[in-house]
C-alpha cells in the first residue's frame, strides 16, 4: 500500500513536483496540499485529476493524516514556522523530507527536532529551474539516514527527477552544503552573463553574435539564461522564477559556509552585489536573478530593460 503523502508549499518549484508526483507516483490515495495561500492549491488540484488531490487548511490537519510529508518553501524563517507547526503533534514513524534552499545549521536544527519527536528526517535539496520541475527532470540530493533514503526513492527516478546525488547514512546538512555551492555556480555564471551581454551591447560586437558563441560553445543551462536575457525576460515576466531575494538568501549560506572553513567565494560577492541592485530596481521578491543583466546595465550608464 503506498503511503500518504502531505505536500507543503506550491511555489513554481512545488507545484511541478506534485503534478508528476500525482500523475507518476503510482499512489493509491489523494495528495493531501497545505499552501499559506489557499488559492494556490485551489488553482492547482484544479489542473490535476479529479480525486487525487486533498486540500487542508492547516498543516496540523495535514500531517495527522500522513505518513510522508514534503516540505518546500522560501526561507528558513519559513521552514522553522512551519516545522513548529508540524510537532505540535504525534509524529511517531512519520518521515519528513525538507526540499527547501536553507542554511545547513537551520537543517540540523530541525532534523534534531524531528528525530526527538519519533520522527525520521531527510534533507533532499533539489537542482533545476521550474521547467525542471514540471518536466519531472529534477536532481535531488539526499541526505540522512540510509533507510529514510530508500523511502523517498520510489519517488525520485522516473516520477519527479531524473537522478540524485545521495549522501546515505551522512549529516542532514551536508546535502544542503552541496546545494549552496551549486547555487553559488549558478549565480557566477548568471553574472558572467551579464556583464558579457552589457560588454557586448557598448563594444559594437552585439547580443546576437555573443548568444551563437554561448549556445555553440556551452549551451544547457548557459543558453537557457542567455535567453532569458536578450529577449527581455528578465524584465517582462510576472513572476520570477528565482526572486532576488533567494538568489541573495542562498548567496549568503554559501559565503558563511566557505567562511566557516576559513574560504572565500570572491566571485559571489559580486554577483550578490547585482543583485542587492535587482531587489533596489524591481523589488527583491518580484526581480528575477537573471536580471543581473539588467543591473550590470546599469552599472555601465543604459537602462535596466532591454530594447526586445
Amino acid at each position: 500500500m503506498a503511503p500518504q503523502i502531505l505536500w507543503i508549499g506550491l511555489g513554481n518549484m512545488g507545484r511541478g513536483m506534485v503534478k508528476n508526483l500525482v500523475e507518476k507516483g503510482k499512489l493509491d490515495k489523494p495528495v493531501i496540499l497545505y499552501n499559506r495561500t489557499r488559492k494556490r492549491a485551489e488553482e492547482l488540484a484544479a489542473t490535476l485529476p479529479a480525486g487525487k488531490t486533498e486540500i487542508v487548511d492547516s498543516v496540523e490537519e495535514g500531517v495527522k493524516k500522513a505518513d510522508i510529508i514534503f516540505t518546500v518553501v522560501s526561507n528558513d524563517a519559513v521552514v522553522q514556522g512551519v516545522f513548529d507547526s508540524l510537532l505540535k503533534g504525534d509524529i511517531t514513524g512519520k518521515l519528513f523530507v525538507e526540499s527547501s534552499t536553507i542554511a545547513p545549521e537551520t537543517t540540523e536544527k530541525v532534523a534534531k527536532s524531528v528525530t526527538d519527536k519519533g520522527g525520521e528526517f531527510i534533507a533532499s535539496p533539489i537542482f533545476g529551474a521550474p521547467a525542471a520541475a514540471e518536466a519531472g527532470q529534477l536532481i535531488f540530493v539526499p541526505a540522512g539516514p540510509k533507510s529514510s533514503i530508500e523511502k523517498l526513492r520510489p519517488f525520485i527516478k522516473g516520477v519527479m527527477g531524473r537522478a540524485e546525488i545521495p549522501f546515505e547514512d551522512k549529516p542532514v546538512g551536508t546535502s544542503l552544503k552541496l546545494k549552496l555551492l551549486g547555487n553559488s555556480f549558478i549565480i557566477n555564471m548568471i553574472t558572467q552573463l551579464g556583464e558579457g551581454f552589457t560588454v557586448a551591447d557598448k563594444s559594437g560586437v552585439g547580443d546576437d553574435a555573443l548568444k551563437q558563441f554561448i549556445d555553440l560553445m556551452f549551451g544547457g543551462v548557459y543558453s537557457l539564461y542567455a535567453q532569458r536575457m536578450t529577449q527581455g525576460t528578465y524584465w517582462k515576466m510576472a513572476e520570477p522564477l528565482f526572486s532576488a531575494d533567494n538568489a541573495r538568501k542562498d548567496a549568503g549560506h554559501a559565503m558563511n559556509l566557505a567562511k566557516s572553513v576559513g574560504a572565500e567565494l570572491k566571485l559571489l560577492e559580486v554577483g550578490d552585489g547585482y543583485l542587492k541592485d535587482v531587489a533596489d530596481h524591481a523589488g527583491g521578491d518580484k526581480g528575477d536573478v537573471a536580471g543581473i543583466y539588467g543591473a550590470a546595465r546599469k552599472q555601465a550608464g543604459l537602462k535596466y530593460e532591454n530594447d526586445t
